[in-house]
């Protein structure tokens, strides 16, 4: 109680001084954008202050803005033989100071100034050498989009060419790919996929492990990624880690439906510039069941931590520790009324699910000569997913166990990036990456006997290694190439995969961009998937699969109607290649329709795959406290299977759309002490695709059976969801506190998720997407 009655006491201070004049400090470094060395002398002006109040950046590129008045501020960022950076719509609170790292971009050409007027230019990534189907999203953007509840996932949505799966997960189709094809990263090194309640073998889960307090701006890329990215089909979340304040000591605190959020930062000590940022989460869903949500009858709770310790040192470089954790669990329990397990079966049965991810990253970089960098890290890394169903006896006297399984996976990642900048025209960027995979996995389940047998039990280890290389060079001042090859080897059957990548941008005049990218891509299967082994085979017959593989080519343009929006289109061709399929004719399996687990049965690389589209971005970044996206997307999707046929791939809704929007108002009298804010997301594509259930047979074999030529022909109803959000912030003197309340598919409408078979009715049944569920949530910075 004592720390509560701490923070009730400062609120109340606050209140006796609004009255007072709000100010925070505005602070920052400012780098190449290259060789990431500090940039000392470059001046640093506060726009509309009167007088003018402005400062200049010290040896270690670091500046001061002292006492800035709170709400919405821009800064002017010039140094000599750079371009001009022009920042608006900077959101200061009172409860932290803001803190920015600017990397500012060499003028190669020596002509005019260029000027960027946005917090970050998001047409472009933070990753120099990506040029197409790449953007930087904020940590802004996950915070206030609505129902992204803080999300990258969630938001993504947004973004054309994302498709969500399923309302109650986050994992994502790109361009009509299977969410498995998404890469994870993170400070530039591969993470495990870093969501709660994840399936093993699949990029999503519930909710994501990592909160918005320690993430800073991050890259997307959704096709031909820059020769650095390796292992993935569909898309790359290159995420990047806040720095701690190293000055000044700050918390968060958030309390809401969800759970408690606890955030705290600070320097170690008073002079050294090394901080520490950590994040705790602890949250139980069964609050959303009291509120009336329909959630199951499970109890459903997560933890996580996360954090991002930074150590600079005068002479030997900097060192960073880095990593995140997460807790999942979900039990239910039997209904013991056998007329209710009439009206569904799995009121019979008592599950446990567990997953548990986590992961611990330590890095040294080390800058020379202020024109290049090596960056070394060791990560290690593991997941723990386990599940188990037992069937509660008619005479409610018993279990029986009739599915298990227990998958562990654990990684040494050691990495070595080196980026040299020549000069402003060309820089270079190579390193290699060895990591070492550890698997226990075991699967049981029962078989045609109904006895309960091992499908899958192995253990051992294995390694894979990957290198790149790659060049951005400016051929004129207005035709910039980047080129480059990644090599990627999985040593359990010594797969391998050579991948050029190559792509340029062409600046037809200061508003119209054009930009083509060309690249082979790769990626390992699930790792279970090689250890499979039917029932009586002692040999796993998929221990020799080959990498899937993927030709990428992607035509931009893009067209700056102003210093604050543009309307960019993209179109893209994917050949999918050396797929797993079955070996059986007769069945149409192929891992591209795959969102989580292992196949059971033989599988061989002669599978094909096709995506092809049109995309449409027109977007206004936030401006004089309004920002909208509008996103649409037309594709195909389509896979060959064994029997030499093309089908629909699951995710091939055929045209997605979205329309997010937010604005924010200040209703104070005077300071921008009170500001409220609306912001919303509406969602519109094609349903999912499915293969109908064949009742006739399905009752006959107590099981669900598919019509196998009907292979996803049919489609669930189109999708539509509403999200909104409304908050209240509200500035008090070194306090800072928003009220915010998300609302997920406001209009409550019932999207068709699927449909299965209920052997106790003896009839095929839809389930449903997630319904209307509020989130409410009080944040306190101080």
């Amino acid at each position: 109680m004592k720390p509560l009655l701490f923070i009730l006491i400062i609120i109340l201070f606050s209140l006796q001084s609004k009255a007072q004049t709000l100010t925070q400090n505005i602070r920052g470094t400012i780098i190449d954008k290259v060789s990431q060395s500090p940039l000392p002398g470059a001046t640093v002006v506060l726009l509309e202050s009167d007088p003018l109040k402005g400062t200049s950046t010290d040896g270690e590129g670091k500046f001061t803005l002292q006492n800035v008045p709170v709400g919405k501020q821009g800064i002017k960022i010039n140094f000599m033989g750079y371009k001009e950076i022009l920042m608006r719509d900077l959101p200061l609170h009172a409860g932290k100071e803001l803190v920015l790292t600017i990397q500012l971009e060499e003028d190669a050409t020596l002509m005019q100034e260029v000027v960027i007027k946005a917090q970050v230019d998001k047409t472009k990534a933070l990753n120099d050498m990506s040029t197409v189907s790449s953007r930087t999203f904020s940590v802004e953007e996950t915070q206030k989009f609505a129902a992204a509840v803080n999300d990258p996932a969630r938001m993504a949505t947004s973004f054309a060419g994302v498709t969500q799966g399923d309302d109650g997960n986050n994992y994502i189709s790109i361009r009509g790919n299977s969410p498995n094809g998404l890469l994870w990263r993170m400070e530039g090194v591969d993470i495990p996929n870093p969501n709660h309640f994840a399936g093993v073998g699949t990029s999503g889960g519930g909710i994501s492990i990592l909160s918005a307090q320690v993430m800073s701006n991050s890259d997307f890329s959704t096709g031909a990624f820059a020769a650095e990215y390796g292992n993935a089909l569909s898309g790359v979340f290159d995420l990047k880690l806040r720095k701690g304040n190293d000055e000044k000591r700050e918390n968060t605190i958030q309390i809401g439906v969800l759970g408690l959020d606890l955030a705290s930062e600070g320097p170690f000590k008073k002079g050294y510039n090394g901080s520490y940022l950590i994040n705790y989460r602890y949250s139980t869903l069964s609050i959303l069941g009291q509120l009336g949500v329909p959630l199951g009858d499970g109890i459903t709770n997560f933890q996580d931590l996360s954090f991002n310790i930074h150590l600079p040192t005068k002479k030997h470089g900097t060192f960073g520790i880095f990593g995140f954790g997460g807790l999942s669990d979900q039990n239910t329990k039997p209904k013991k009324d056998s007329l209710m397990w009439k009206e569904d079966s799995w009121y019979q049965y008592r599950s446990n699910f567990v997953a548990n991810t986590g992961a611990v990253g330590f890095t040294h970089t080390k800058l020379f000569n202020n024109q290049s960098y090596l960056r070394t890290a060791l990560v290690l890394s593991g997941t723990e997913n386990a599940y188990d169903a037992e069937k509660l006896q008619t005479d409610y006297s018993n279990y029986d166990l009739e599915y298990k399984e227990a998958f562990t996976q654990s990684k040494i990642g050691l990495s070595s990036v080196y980026t040299k900048k020549f000069n402003a025209k060309s820089s270079i960027r190579t390193g290699v990456v060895l990591d070492k995979l550890n698997y226990d996995l075991e699967q049981k389940e029962l078989d045609e006997a109904d006895k309960l047998s091992t499908v899958l039990e192995s253990t051992g280890e294995t390694y894979t290694a990957q290198s790149f290389f790659q060049w951005k060079y400016m051929l004129s001042g207005k035709l910039t190439a980047n080129i480059g090859i990644h090599y990627l080897q999985l040593f359990l059957n010594n797969s391998m995969s050579v991948e050029p990548r190559a792509s340029m941008k062409y600046e037809l005049n200061s508003k119209n961009n054009l930009t083509l990218g060309y690249g082979l891509h790769s990626q390992l299967q699930p790792i279970g998937v090689y250890f499979v082994k039917p029932l009586g085979v002692a040999v796993s017959p998929n221990k020799d699969l080959e990498l899937s593989k993927a030709h990428h080519l992607v035509l931009g343009h893009d067209l700056n109607i102003n210093s604050y929006s543009h309307i960019k289109t993209e179109i893209y061709y994917q050949h999918l290649f050396d797929l797993p399929i079955s070996t059986d004719m007769t069945k149409t399996f192929s891992i591209i329709n795959s969102v989580d687990g292992f196949y059971l049965d033989p599988l061989t690389n002669k599978g094909l795959g096709r995506n092809y589209g049109l995309e449409l971005t027109y977007e206004r970044f936030l401006h004089k406290s309004l920002y909208y996206l509008f996103s649409g997307s037309l594709f195909q999707s389509q896979y060959k299977a064994s029997n030499g046929k093309w089908y629909d791939t699951r995710f091939n809704t055929n045209y997605a759309s979205s329309f997010t929007l937010g604005k924010e108002w200040d209703i104070s009298k005077n300071n921008s002490s009170k500001m409220f804010g609306f912001n919303m997301k509406a969602i519109y594509s094609g349903g999912q695709r499915f293969t109908p259930i064949d009742l006739t047979s399905s009752i006959l074999n107590d099981e669900t059976q598919y019509i196998t030529a009907e292979t996803y022909t049919k489609q669930n109803p189109d999708y539509w969801r509403l999200d909104l959000r409304v908050s209240l912030k509200r500035n008090f003197r070194n306090m800072t506190s928003i009220w915010a309340l998300d609302i997920q598919n406001s209009t409550n409408r019932k999207n068709v998720g699927g449909q299965y078979f209920d052997s106790n009715t003896g009839a095929v049944k839809y389930w449903y997407q997630t319904p209307l569920i509020p989130i409410l949530s009080y944040k306190l910075e101080f």
